[in-house]
């Protein structure tokens, strides 16, 4: 009996030993880290099912577009442009061209209310920068006169920008960030992570589902109230969602509130009723640029445009705190917080 005891004991040690040893020779699966960076004048979080080498690869990548693409950084893309206004051409990268030629497709779509040329009046207003400032008439007229996507000119087969009018300058704020949540999408992609939560300054992208298997919980804010406080709550996967409105950034001066999204037809901050514009769509640089374009065409043109778009669905909230629905978001929410009402 003694005998069988020892035998027993030898035959669980030893798959026992077994055991352990697959566990410490298996490959670790992928945990969930995330790290946030100011990048692109904003914050930048990044969340990832993966390893933290591709995570430092994403915002590398990040980083990289930035540096192209910035107005304000000197040696970049479009600084480079902006400094030959009425000059050379400049050649620039293939990044920073495509995202050009998709800014000025935006422009004639929205007939020139959405323009990448808009930074004489940004940079005459001063909106996020230490000195802001209400311009008089005059130096309005002068900064919406250098103001027009039609000067642009381009040149595919190099890969070459000019602006035709001394003073003009390129602006890609607005459909910058959406291009690179889409690039570092495909990049996460090809590493094989299959979820992920990006966040660009309120530019979300989201990979897959979550780690456990159930859909991405992303809140629309609420542009009446603290960052962080919801109208309501969507359920996505493998999409982007991007949200503009005037609480992003402004000033108020003698009681009057200016935002930083400029009507370069009027010159001034733009006034069309609505209070924001979140954007659903796969393509992020498609979401960011209609964010934009729709709050300044305003809710009725607005909307129909976005009816016209496929693979795009929207939400539109107005200053009497109405919410506004695309068709294919209807069935998605069905409820609002305290204080908003849904428009049929």
């Amino acid at each position: 009996m003694r005998q069988r005891t020892v035998i027993w004991t030898i035959v669980i040690g030893f798959f026992v030993a077994a055991a352990l040893g697959l566990a410490l020779t298996r490959p670790r699966a992928p945990e969930t880290i995330s790290d946030t960076r100011v990048m692109m004048d904003t914050s930048i979080e990044i969340r990832i099912f993966g390893s933290k080498r591709t995570l430092e690869a994403a915002f590398k990548r990040i980083q990289e577009i930035d540096e192209l693409m910035s107005r304000t950084r000197k040696g970049s893309d479009i600084y480079k442009v902006n400094q030959q206004a009425g000059g050379e051409w400049v050649k620039v990268s293939a990044d920073t061209f495509h995202v050009i030629e998709t800014a000025l497709r935006f422009a004639e779509t929205t007939g020139g209310l959405f323009d990448p040329t808009i930074t004489p009046l940004v940079e005459l207003w001063g909106i996020g920068t230490g000195n802001p400032q209400i311009p008089d008439q005059e130096a309005i007229e002068q900064a919406k006169g250098l103001v027009d996507y039609r000067r642009v000119d381009l040149a595919p087969s190099s890969r070459r920008v000019r602006l035709t009018q001394p003073g003009m300058g390129l602006d890609l704020g607005a459909i910058g960030k959406g291009y690179a949540a889409d690039s570092v999408a495909q990049l996460l992609r090809e590493r094989g992570v299959e979820s992920a939560l990006l966040n660009l300054g309120g530019n979300v992208y989201v990979i897959g589902g979550k780690p456990d298997g159930t859909p991405w919980r992303i809140g629309i804010q609420d542009p009446f109230s603290d960052r962080g406080t919801h109208v309501t709550i969507l359920e996505v996967r493998d999409t982007s969602i991007v949200t503009s409105g005037p609480y992003e950034r402004f000033f108020i001066r003698n009681g009057k509130r200016y935002h930083h999204i400029l009507n370069p037809e009027t010159g001034y901050p733009a006034d069309t009723g609505l209070a924001s514009v979140s954007i659903i769509s796969p393509s992020s640089i498609t979401a960011d640029a209609l964010s934009t374009s729709v709050f300044l065409l305003g809710l009725e043109k607005g909307l129909a445009l976005l009816e016209e778009m496929e693979d795009v669905e929207a939400m539109l909230i107005t200053n009497d705190r109405k919410v506004y629905l695309t068709s294919g978001l209807k069935q998605q929410v069905k409820s609002l917080a305290k204080g908003f009402e849904f428009h049929d």
